[in-house]
């Protein structure tokens, strides 16, 4: 691995994108997530594998020290991006419009927006050993957009609004059993197993395999700007209250939150 937070790997048509701040648990900061978004956006490849680096996470989501602890929702370029999107995570609008496969190798937790990531990719490749929990309410805020819409697509609304209310993690074989993930392999053979699937999905004609996930966004999602706009108002609110803010300062301080409704 090099230094860059985001190492792009393309052969044969597949580019690997692997998240690289293994001392953060790949947490995005918001260079990795303008890092993410630019990856994406000016991707040719016709299929996307996406990992993070080291085996102890895939995405531990917001950086707590970098962002929720200083309670600023974006930087002036963040928001400039933003504005481009109706208010939509930007990685997320690069993510959920792009026409290229995307595969998730899930190699360690998925976090908070980390699970996100997860979550808006078509097909999911989990260790055994890794584990993902939506924990935006642990934090005192709601999920972005992909929370939303997605979750539920993937293992229903019971399952999705269980695993959003209570913040929970879960094991691979508990996201087998829910239909969160397709296949849960050992850790060796993650990488292997995504990479595989990515070439065989690279080998298609491209124009076809566009068209056929377009044709899935256009038959299943909602419009993403849309919930996006909601999802970003309801976190800028959320992100002022008292109980965003002890939530940042007991993950800090390592101790536990005392939450009090404001």
């Amino acid at each position: 691995m090099s230094d860059d937070i985001l190492t792009i790997e393309t052969k044969d048509h597949v580019s690997l994108l692997t998240l690289n701040r293994p001392q953060a648990m790949n947490a995005l900061d918001y260079p990795l997530y303008m890092a993410l978004e630019d990856a994406i956006r000016g991707s040719e490849a016709r299929c996307i594998v996406i990992t993070g680096a080291g085996e102890r996470a895939f995405c531990s989501g917001d950086d707590v020290k970098q962002i929720l602890s200083k309670g600023a929702p974006s930087t002036p370029e963040m928001a400039e991006r933003g504005k481009k999107t109706g208010g939509l995570t930007p990685a997320a609008d690069a993510l959920l419009h792009t026409d290229i496969p995307v595969i998730a190798a899930v190699n360690g937790f998925a976090l908070g927006w980390g699970a996100e990531l997860a979550i808006m990719a078509d097909i999911r490749v989990m260790s055994e050993t890794a584990r993902f929990g939506e924990i935006f309410v642990k934090r005192g805020l709601c999920c972005d957009a992909p929370g939303l819409g997605r979750l539920a697509q993937l293992v229903g609304r019971e399952q999705a609004s269980e695993l959003l209310f209570t913040g929970d993690i879960i094991d691979a074989a508990r996201a087998k059993e829910i239909g969160l993930v397709s296949r849960v392999v050992p850790q060796k053979d993650l990488l292997p197993t995504a990479m595989e699937i990515a070439h065989r999905i690279a080998a298609n004609p491209p124009q076809a395999v566009r068209a056929l996930k377009a044709g899935l966004r256009e038959t299943l999602d909602p419009n993403w700007r849309d919930v996006g706009k909601w999802a970003i108002t309801e976190i800028r609110r959320l992100m002022a209250t008292e109980d965003a803010k002890e939530s940042a300062a007991a993950f800090m301080e390592k101790r536990e939150p005392v939450f009090t409704g404001r």
